[in-house]
C-alpha cells in the first residue's frame, strides 16, 4: 500500500503543477470564445486568437495525461495505456512548441516583458521543440530508453508555466506586481528549476520509477533484460 501511494506521488505533484496554469489556460479560452471584454492584457491574443487556442487545447491534455506516464505502477499495469497516451503526447508536444515560438515571435511583448524574457522564451521554446524531434527521431530508431529521456525534458519545459507561479508568488506577496527585471529573474527560475529536476532524474538511473516507460510500438515486444537491471 505504502509502495503504491509512492507510486502515484510524482503524478499527482505534476497534476498540482498543472493545475493552475490548465485553470488560466480554460479561462483565457472562453475569454476569446466570448469575444471580450478587450483589455490591454488580452488585445494581442483578441487580434489573433488561433496561436493561443491551439496552445492551450495542447498544452492543457499535454500536462494532464503526461503527467500519468510517470507511475511506474500504472506502466506495468497497463502498458498498452502507456503507448497509446505517447502517441497522443508527441503531436500535443509538437504543438505547445510550435504555437509558443509562433506566439514569441509574432505577438506583441506583454507589458514587464523585455529582451531578456524574449530571448529566454525563444531558447526554451527551440530547446522544447528539438527535444520533442530528438524523442521521435530515437522512436524511429527504436531507441526507447533515449526517446523517454529527451520526452521528459520537453516535458520540463512545457512545465515550466505552473513552476513560474510558484517563483512569481513569494514576490507577489512581499513585493506586489513585478517589474520587467525582477519578472524576467522569476521566469527563467521556473524554467531553470524543472530542467535541473528532470536532469537529475534522468542521471538518477533510466529505470527509475519517476521516469517515463519507452513508447514501443502497440504489439511491441520488448527484450527481456539482464536479471541484474531493474525492469523498465
Amino acid at each position: 500500500m505504502t509502495a503504491r501511494r509512492g507510486d502515484w506521488l510524482v503524478p499527482s505533484l505534476l497534476l498540482l503543477l498543472a493545475l493552475v496554469p490548465s485553470v488560466a489556460g480554460g479561462v483565457r479560452v472562453v475569454d476569446l470564445a466570448r469575444g471580450g471584454p478587450i483589455t490591454e492584457a488580452n488585445a494581442r491574443f483578441m487580434a489573433m486568437p488561433l496561436p493561443v487556442l491551439l496552445h492551450v487545447l495542447a498544452a492543457v491534455p499535454f500536462g494532464m495525461v503526461g503527467a500519468f506516464q510517470f507511475s511506474a505502477g500504472l506502466r506495468r499495469r497497463a502498458p498498452r495505456w502507456h503507448r497509446v497516451a505517447g502517441r497522443l503526447l508527441l503531436p500535443l508536444a509538437l504543438v505547445v512548441a510550435v504555437t509558443g515560438l509562433w506566439m514569441t515571435l509574432r505577438y506583441p511583448w506583454p507589458a514587464g516583458d523585455g529582451v531578456a524574457l524574449y530571448a529566454m522564451r525563444l531558447l526554451v521554446g527551440t530547446a522544447m521543440l528539438g527535444s520533442v524531434v530528438l524523442s521521435l527521431d530515437a522512436i524511429r530508431r527504436r531507441r526507447f530508453a533515449e526517446h523517454g529521456e529527451w520526452m521528459t525534458r520537453a516535458y520540463a519545459i512545457g512545465m515550466g508555466a505552473g513552476t513560474q507561479v510558484l517563483t512569481h508568488l513569494p514576490w507577489f506577496l512581499l513585493v506586489g506586481q513585478p517589474t520587467e527585471g525582477p519578472r524576467a529573474v522569476m521566469m527563467g527560475l521556473g524554467w531553470v528549476i524543472n530542467i535541473v529536476v528532470a536532469e537529475w532524474a534522468i542521471r538518477k538511473g533510466l529505470s527509475s520509477s519517476s521516469l517515463p516507460l519507452p513508447t514501443a510500438p502497440l504489439g511491441h515486444r520488448p527484450e527481456a533484460t539482464p536479471a541484474s537491471a531493474p525492469s523498465r
